[in-house]
Parts: structure tokens; sequence; C-alpha cells
């Protein structure tokens, strides 16, 4: 399993995915789910995946041929609007999947992916889709302005409450990363290394970092939170009489 967010932001984009797969407790690995790619000047793409291992390394693999093949039909580069690299994403996804399934559901396997697509091409608004295993996507909406894949439920709440175009990418970081927290608190197949990625409006390229387990600020970030919680549980309201009817002997 694993958990990745990303938020659209009025200053630009943040991108946060855990490196934990799991293949049983005794099989845990660490592979990298952030990807930037710079197709051509004034494009920059970054891709997250969740699902099958398999069937994503053979997708980033095709992608990276068509990259490297200036007379390729289609590729990222050839993408003139985010959609569209979204919905290449999407069939690559889907004939990489389709070619596998016979031989992974005789095993009882799901040879799925699931992306996150997101970045800026040119003049146009940053933005950032899901997509979906069946290839199609959604967008981020105004009101939501997040997406989330693989293990999404514990951190859910913290980005529901948090997230606001309006806030700044600093601010969006810390969130995002109380998400992850939550949730790798919660399952034991999401955990660090975590990768980070940062594009501001316009830039020329993504702010790429790696936090580790043993990182200071995530110490202080959850050292924050478990005070925090700690003293809303003390804030809880009492139960007043009436609040609670009890129920008559079956």
């Amino acid at each position: 399993m694993t958990y990745c967010t990303a938020m659209r932001l009025d200053e630009g984009l943040v991108f946060l995915s855990d490196t934990r797969t799991n293949a049983g407790v005794d099989n845990v690995s660490t592979y990298r789910k952030l990807f930037v790619f710079q197709p051509r000047p004034g494009s920059t793409i970054v891709i997250q995946s969740a699902g099958n291992l398999g069937t994503t390394q053979e997708v980033l693999d095709r992608i990276r041929r068509d990259l490297d093949d200036p007379d390729a039909g289609e590729s990222l580069r050839s993408a003139d609007h985010l959609f569209e690299a979204a919905l290449y994403l999407g069939r690559l996804s889907v004939e990489v999947a389709t070619a596998h399934r016979p031989a992974l559901s005789a095993v009882g396997a799901d040879g799925t992916s699931t992306f996150i697509l997101g970045g800026q091409i040119d003049a146009e608004r940053p933005d950032i889709h899901l997509v979906y295993p069946e290839g199609n996507y959604i967008s981020a909406s105004e009101d939501r302005p997040f997406l989330q894949i693989g293990e999404t439920k514990y951190g859910k709440f913290m980005m529901e409450v948090a997230t606001e175009a309006g806030i700044g990418l600093e601010d969006a970081t810390k969130v995002a990363l109380s998400s992850m927290i939550s949730t790798a608190r919660a399952n034991l197949s999401v955990g660090p290394p975590y990768d980070l990625g940062v594009y501001t409006n316009g830039a020329d390229g993504v702010l790429q970092f790696r936090i580790e387990a043993d990182s200071p600020f995530l110490a202080r970030l959850e050292g924050v939170w478990a005070r925090n919680l700690a003293r809303a549980l003390e804030e809880l309201p009492a139960l007043e009489p009436g609040d609670l009817e009890v129920l008559a002997p079956e």
C-alpha cells in the first residue's frame, strides 16, 4: 500500500508521497513514487503512483521511452494541455494492465495502478488530476483543492479540515505532512522516507525534498500534534443528563 496526496493552491502545487511497498510483513521495500518530468521548455509535470508496482514501473519506462523518441506519435512532450497528459498516462496504464491481466488474474493479483498527474504547461493554470485505473480522470475542485491515492482514509480528515486554496505553500506542506503522519501511524504499510515536491506557479522546475524517518522537523511536528490532541481531549464537553439515551433490556 502507499499514500500520496497533492494540493492545488493559489501560489502553486504541493506533492507528497511515501516510499514504502509491502508484499507481506517480511517483504517491505522502499521505492520512489513521485516523479518529475520537464518534457519541453515551459512544461513541468509531476506523476505520483499507487497500486501494482510492476505496472507502475512499466508505465514510467514507456513514458521515458516516448520522451527519448523524437518520432513518438504521443508523449508528455506532445501534450498542449495538462488534461491531455492525464489521458495519455491513463491510456498507457490501461494498456500495461490489460497486457498482464491474464497472468495476474491466474494468481489472484490485481495489476492496476492509480496516478496523480499535476503541473503546468505553458501559460495554463497549474492543476492536478487523479487518473483512474480505467484511464479516465478527475481534477481537484475549488471546494476540495486536493487529491489522494492509495491509503487515503486516515489522512483525509486532516486534508479536508486544513486545506484551502488560499493557504501558502509552506503551510500546505505542513498540512500534507500531518496527513501523512496520521496515515503512517494508522497503517504500517505506509512509511518514510517521504518525497516532497513543491511547485511555484510559473517556476522552471519543482523543488524536491526527501524527508527521512529521523527528520527533526517530523519529530517536532508529531510533538505538536500529540500535545494539542491531548489538550483537545481535556476540552471535550461533559456528558449532560439526557445526552445519551439508555436502551431498554432486550
